[in-house]
């Protein structure tokens, strides 16, 4: 029995332990799968929380708004990603390409090549201007609306399209997104409806337009219309848009203050000033509740710099960098070695575009082939946005139309052009000038211009000159792109002045007299009709009638006339001009040829015979280096058939008038003061900007002149007359302001001209 009990103490003993050990096992293995789960569930944790989401919010402040290049330049020294950003105005421009791709170094880049000159003006390019354009936008300082008899005012100084183009360009790796939340970096701006004062949320549609929107500052840029909203500025209702980037899911908000405070007033001496003040009166106030939701807030120390101080763009970058060194440690906090993110360089997509087709609204007075024929491509072929840029331009360069915008759309591999057209309302336009010259003197530009006075796509345009010497020209114009364009013209002009030997001897058998003051008029009338030749060349001609009247108070006899004589002309002409400043090139080429057949006369001198002139000039300007330019130019004329009238002479001599029948410019030698009916001319002219619009120049010039010189070889003698010049020139508002002084070895005195303004 006693075996039997330890047989089952045994047996007890031996379940006991192994109970015991199956317990332990079963805890040990409880608590590791507690560990595990526990280790597993720290894991998941760890895994599923990740970086906060850091949003940047980027104010207006126009020039201003250059300081947001130099924080983004930090942020990405620190290694922070950006999530989400919202802009206004300049904000809204520099946000959208940092969300549309580009780092901070490249957007830097891009704005230190931006002409914001060319940008505020909305320079539209001299090729893209028609040859009666070229003309008629460089006589005119001031171009107003006039309807009604009354005098308007621009809608703004700017239609923006200069930007409109650059930012097309700039985003093109993204111009088929729609929604802004699936650019790079998701991206939202403000814009202001300006009719109920409402503020617009821009996150999806066209971002050029959203971006130009936010951007239109009041009377600078015209508002831009989108969904039917008139927008402006967004600064007017939201200069700070951080509740809104809240919303897109940012957790941390870096903010960039580059707006005014209020100003005194001794400081609001300026309209610009002043509409800086009224946007800032609302947002200055909001500011305050803003600033303490900013988890790291950004304000550079920009009071010295105004909205449209881009010539310090440099300067207030740093500015911007300053300021964000400042809170480098809040910044640095938000990134450590394992969320350091370095944007990478934006790789740019190509710069060509199959166009498929082009979609136009149906326009009133203009038709899709005169669309296409400024644009000068059409649906199938393939461009590059600069052919884009040029046939906006061509459409812009018209002003008949008063909102252009446009984007592509994904057609397959291929892009349509949606091209929106706004015909311009306004078809009277008050314009006015100023001029000052030697031979003219001086004289005030008053000019109607009228479009659509008979057919859709004609001008008509008056100036009256008022001054020393009244003047007038009239013209009317029909323009037909690329098919036959025709006009009319009539145009007199007047003066008093000594002038040239070869009408003196005409005129006075003294051989003493050298000079001769005269009361010289001219009225010409032309009919001619015009065309674009191998898509570059202005070919054209016509039929002219001139009525000239010389008389002199020097001459002995009793009427003192020299000539009253109507004449009776033919004339054709070839020009090309590519020159990109008709006043202060820096590149291109001038090419024009003229042959002029005069048929009858009703012959005053009773000397008239029919006979025909034929001249040419060429012109060609180069870049030297930086700031400095070279000029070469070559004229030369001569008549043949009959002896010809001699008023009709090639006349050199002078600087700074407005050129007409054959006068020229000549250094070293007095208004019209050397004359033949056969010349040839060279000259070259060195110019370097001494300080921005501010020029100084050098000239020579040489000529061969007289009578029948190309019979012979005095052409190509050893030049009779020669001439040189020193000169400054400022250019300004009303035109170029020029001085120079001009000598010639065969004169005995010098001589010095004064040129104020635009040539008319």
């Amino acid at each position: 029995m006693r075996q039997n009990q330890l047989s089952f103490l045994n047996i007890s003993s031996k379940e006991l332990l192994s109970n015991t050990i199956w317990k332990a096992v079963s805890v040990m293995f409880a608590l590791l799968v507690l560990f595990s789960q526990n280790s597993f569930s720290q894991e998941v944790k760890k895994d599923s929380v990740k970086r906060p989401k850091i949003g940047l919010v980027l104010s207006g402040g126009g020039a201003k708004g250059f300081a947001h290049i130099g924080v983004l330049k930090v942020l990405e020294e620190a290694g922070i990603k950006i999530d989400y950003i919202g802009g206004t105005s300049m904000g809204s421009v520099i946000g959208g390409l940092y969300a549309s791709g580009y780092n901070a170094s490249q957007i830097d880049s891009i704005f230190k090549k931006t002409n914001f000159d060319e940008l505020i003006s909305d320079y539209i390019p001299r090729s893209s201007k028609n040859f009666y354009g070229k003309k008629n936008d460089e006589l005119y300082a001031i171009v107003l609306p006039f309807s009604n008899f009354r005098v308007g005012i621009p809608e703004a100084l700017s239609k923006g399209m200069y930007n409109y183009n650059l930012l097309s360009s700039l985003t093109r790796n993204v111009r088929h997104v729609r929604d802004f939340n699936q650019l790079p970096t998701p991206f939202l701006c403000i814009g202001t409806n300006i009719e109920t004062g409402e503020e617009v949320l821009l996150n999806k549609g066209n971002l050029v337009q959203a971006m130009m929107a936010s951007a239109a500052f009041p009377s600078l840029f015209t508002p831009v219309e989108i969904d039917g909203n008139l927008l402006v500025d967004g600064g007017v209702v939201n200069n700070y848009p951080i509740n809104e980037v809240r919303k897109m899911g940012a957790d941390i908000i870096i903010g960039v203050d580059v707006q005014d405070d209020l100003m005194k007033r001794k400081n609001l001496k300026n309209a610009t000033r002043i509409l800086v003040q009224i946007t800032n009166l609302q947002s200055i106030d909001k500011m305050k509740n803003k600033i303490k939701d900013t988890d790291v807030y950004i304000k550079p120390d920009i009071r010295d710099y105004g909205v449209i101080s881009f010539d310090k763009g440099e300067e207030i970058i740093r500015k911007g960098e300053e300021a964000a060194f400042a809170v480098y440690e809040k910044i640095k906090s938000l990134s450590n070695e394992t969320t350091f993110y370095k944007k990478p360089k934006l790789k740019i997509a190509s710069d060509t575009l199959q166009i498929q087709k082009i979609n136009t609204d149906q326009l009133d007075n203009y038709t899709k082939e005169y669309i296409r024929g400024k644009l000068r491509f059409k649906p199938g072929s393939t461009i590059t946005y600069d052919n884009l840029k040029t046939g906006i331009n061509n459409l812009n360069a018209t002003q008949n139309f008063s909102t252009i915008s446009y984007c592509l759309q994904p057609d397959g591999e291929k892009d349509d052009l949606d091209l929106v057209l706004r015909e311009n309302p306004t078809q009277t336009y008050l314009k006015l000038g100023l001029h000052y010259d030697g031979l003219y003197k001086s004289g005030i530009l008053l000019n109607l211009t009228h479009k659509k006075t008979f057919l859709k796509n004609d001008v008509t345009s008056l100036d009256i000159i008022l001054g020393d010497n009244f003047r007038y020209d009239l013209n009317y114009y029909v323009e037909n792109g690329f098919n036959i364009s025709f006009g009319f013209r009539s145009r007199l002009n007047q003066f008093n002045r000594n002038v040239t030997t070869s009408l003196s001897n005409l005129v006075s058998q003294n051989p003493n007299v050298n000079l001769i003051n005269v009361d010289f008029m001219d009225l010409n009338n032309q009919a001619y009709f015009q065309t674009i030749f191998v898509q570059k060349f202005l070919m054209g001609g016509g039929l002219e009638y001139k009525y000239l009247k010389i008389n002199s108070p020097t001459l002995s006899n009793v009427e003192n006339i020299i000539d009253k004589s109507s004449y009776f002309s033919a004339f054709a002409y070839l020009k090309y001009d590519s020159f990109d400043d008709k006043y202060y090139p820096s590149s291109g080429l001038y090419f024009s040829t003229d042959l002029q057949t005069y048929l009858a006369s009703s012959d005053y001198t009773n000397t008239f015979k029919p006979f025909s002139m034929a001249k040419a000039e060429i012109s060609f300007v180069d870049t030297l280096f930086k700031r400095a330019t070279f000029k070469i130019d070559a004229d030369a004329g001569f008549t043949f058939g009959n002896t010809s009238v001699p008023f009709f002479n090639y006349i050199l001599g002078g600087y700074g008038y407005s050129k007409i029948n054959n006068f020229n410019y000549f250094y070293g030698y007095d208004f019209l003061s050397i004359a033949g009916n056969s010349f040839i001319k060279t000259g070259i002219t060195l110019d370097y900007e001494i300080l921005r619009k501010n020029h100084i120049n050098l000239s020579a010039n040489f000529a061969n002149l007289g009578n029948d010189i190309f019979s012979g070889v005095d052409w190509i003698s050893m030049p009779k007359y020669t001439g040189y010049a020193i000169g400054y020139g400022l250019e300004t508002i009303i035109g170029p302001i020029e001085i120079k002084q001009s000598w010639s070895p065969e004169m005995s005195r010098g001589f010095t001209w004064f040129s104020i303004g635009f040539l008319f």
